[in-house]
């Protein structure tokens, strides 16, 4: 059962806070589509695959089956994708989920792109045993990754990491330069995330944001 959020999102949001959340929406937009489609595109070579052999004097009935039933389970996958992107688009301020499950999807929305643009992602976060809103560190998260990105020249490590605190979950990103290829530049399909935006969408979710160097700290408060 969903757990209620401590801090609710206003039903009104400002100006500043909309633009922020279009232009985050329109960023992340590409690696959405990624991930609607990578389990879309096997179904049609599967498909292939079983007609043939459907097509023979003989079909291997055992093989059909087993091709009908890949279909099925990247069918279901593409299903719950769809469902899940329309939870960044709409987002549920009922639902909470622990800091590493969030770390761990945004970062694995993010990391395919990221690493054409020389960036890797480091997971460090430790699992904390109470939870947050989703939809605040989904936007959060994702906000500052992209941030650093537009700030900080590959190649570059972006270190994720987290703490537990009394009143909230302690998520922090840390850039540090690297060695090595500095990858492909960046599509220019919107415009950069500034730190203007991550302030608007800290204060909308109730999230304390603070930068201390090449970290950026973000305080989730407890879902309650």
């Amino acid at each position: 059962m969903a757990e209620s959020p401590s801090t609710p999102r206003a039903s009104i949001a400002s100006p500043e806070t909309e633009a922020a959340r279009y232009a985050l929406l329109r960023r992340l937009a590409p690696s959405m589509r990624h991930h609607l489609v990578v389990n879309l595109q096997p179904i049609g070579m599967i498909y292939e695959v079983m007609e043939r052999r459907l097509r023979a004097p003989t079909p291997d009935l055992a093989h059909v089956q087993d091709s009908a039933t890949k279909i099925n389970g990247f069918a279901k996958a593409a299903l719950a994708s769809c469902l899940d992107v329309v939870g960044w688009l709409a987002p549920d301020d009922t639902v909470a989920c622990t800091v590493e499950e969030a770390v761990r999807e945004c970062a694995a929305l993010l990391a395919t792109g990221l690493s054409f643009r020389g960036y890797a992602l480091r997971n460090e976060a430790q699992p904390l045993p109470r939870k947050i809103r989703r939809a605040a560190i989904r936007s959060l998260l994702t906000g500052v990754l992209l941030h650093c990105t537009d700030e900080k020249p590959a190649p570059a490590d972006l270190v994720l990491a987290s703490a537990e605190e009394e009143q909230g979950a302690l998520v922090t990103i840390t850039v540090k330069p690297t060695q090595g290829d500095k990858g492909m530049p960046p599509d220019a399909n919107y415009r950069k995330i500034t730190w203007g935006d991550l302030q608007a969408l800290a204060a909308a979710d109730g999230v304390q944001l603070a930068r201390e160097g090449d970290r950026i700290l973000l305080r989730f408060p407890w879902a309650s």
